[in-house]
């Protein structure tokens, strides 16, 4: 008598750094493929055993294992940065593993590097295996359209604002300033939307400063936070506080900061950010800038990352992530193979993997801040630093370079580049009837003439 053959199990694996709502994903995909009678297995540790043949870190899922495990922030299956894509035999050892283990179906949670380690995997494994990858990372920056989000993202804005807001009423009691080194490898979103919504006088981000793909002097970052500074000064406040995104630290001329080439990589050959200590770099030379003017500020460097990223979701994120576990699960039990999961205006959207490579770099692609957006021109608009306008008015512009103790000349020629990275300011237009964009040599006469259309 022939034994019967064993049923073909579906397993989740969850990939790269924590993000609010992985058990959330886990938990849903869980019920929704028990349901339908699949057995249910966790990988553990992401890629990190599979891909050395390692089949004993797994554990069995169940309805009863997941059902509440939604309300809370971390990973029950654990996660790593394991990359089996840098050696064709972790990658093929990854495949074997899984048939090994009885699995048919693959649900990776992750961001970019999980999603291509999905797509590689899949097209080893020649049709034995099917994949689909539910997009997360707090950074935001995963290829979907721009008005979705990332899972997670929401929880550490949220997380984030919360540290920031109190970090502004200090600063405001201690006459002090706060620099906030925000995660975010690549792109500013998280930064962005901290300092935004938490009303943090200036965000700095990587997209603002880039042209071409140039690296930026550290001296640009630099006399960003000194303007900002000086004006707030003048004003007569002595306090502020700066979101930084961590990433600048990547495309700021390695030769502006010292023993950059020698900080460790991980396994997808990024630099270790956490171990630049951007904020306390930006600390010294600004507090060496001001000594130049005369000025002296208490400035106090602080990292949140680690912060935001195991912290329990918040309604929206639990609800979202929910929803695309179910979708998941969903997809591939009804032979859905090589997409990432993705819900588009309360729909199902699912997003080929393959549509997520760049030609030109066979790497996942990045969605990056567009600065040219309305949403940066308005969290632009809000910050307190040097603007285009400043420098076309005298009056103030006197102020600042007073403050500074310099003539109105040696300010314009010290800090009058900054304003090259401005954006084109945000109008209104009675013609177009909406807020645009604007490239103008001078936006006080486009809105003069605005007044005088809407008079006629």
């Amino acid at each position: 008598m022939s034994a019967m053959p064993q049923q073909k199990k579906l397993a989740i694996l969850v990939g790269g750094g924590p993000a609010p709502g992985i058990n959330s994903v886990i938990g849903a995909a869980t019920i929704r493929a028990s349901l339908e009678g699949i057995q249910v297995v966790g990988i553990q540790d992401g890629f990190q055993w599979i891909m050395k043949g390692d089949i004993d870190h797994v554990m069995p899922l169940s309805i009863s294992d997941v059902s509440r495990i939604h309300f809370r922030g971390g990973s029950t299956i654990g996660i790593s940065r394991a990359n089996p894509t840098l050696n064709p035999e972790h990658l093929e050892q990854s495949v074997i593993s899984l048939l090994r283990l009885n699995v048919s179906q693959l649900i990776t949670i992750g961001g970019d590097d999980t999603a291509y380690s999905a797509m590689k995997l899949v097209e080893k494994a020649e049709g034995r295996i099917r994949v689909v990858h539910v997009p997360k990372t707090i950074d935001n920056d995963l290829d979907l359209p721009h008005h979705l989000n990332t899972f997670g993202y929401q929880t550490a804005r949220h997380i984030g604002v919360e540290i920031v807001k109190n970090l502004i009423v200090d600063a405001s009691t201690t006459s002090r300033w706060y620099f906030v080194i925000s995660m975010g490898r690549k792109a500013g979103h998280l930064a962005l939307g901290i300092g935004k919504a938490a009303g943090a006088t200036l965000t700095l981000i990587s997209e603002e400063f880039i042209r071409n793909g140039t690296l930026i002097p550290l001296q640009t970052i630099v006399d960003s936070l000194v303007g900002a500074i000086i004006k707030r000064l003048s004003y007569g406040r002595r306090h502020g506080v700066a979101v930084i995104a961590e990433g600048l630290v990547l495309d700021i001329d390695p030769e502006d900061l010292e023993g950059l080439a020698n900080v460790e990589r991980d396994s997808h050959d990024h630099l270790r950010i956490a171990e630049i200590n951007l904020g306390e770099i930006l600390k010294a030379a600004v507090q060496e800038r001001l000594k130049s003017f005369g000025i002296k500020t208490t400035i106090i460097a602080k990292n949140i990352g680690y912060e935001l990223r195991c912290a329990d979701p918040i309604p929206l994120d639990m609800e979202y992530t929910r929803d695309l576990g179910y979708c998941a699960a969903k997809h591939i039990i009804e032979g859905g193979n090589q997409v990432m999961i993705a819900i588009d205006s309360g729909n199902f959207a699912p997003i080929p993997l393959t549509m997520l490579i760049d030609p030109a770099t066979g790497k996942s692609r990045l969605r990056l801040v567009d600065i040219n957006s309305t949403m940066y021109a308005i969290a632009r608009r809000y910050m307190i630093r040097l603007r285009k306008d400043d420098f076309a008015d005298a009056h103030e512009l006197a102020k600042f370079a007073a403050t500074a103790g310099l003539s109105l000349d040696e300010f314009r020629k010290q800090f009058g580049y900054l304003v090259d990275f401005e954006p084109p300011p945000l109008v209104f237009d009675p013609k177009a009837g909406s807020l645009t964009l604007r490239h103008m040599a001078d936006a006080q006469s486009f809105v003069r003439s605005a007044a005088e259309a809407i008079v006629e």
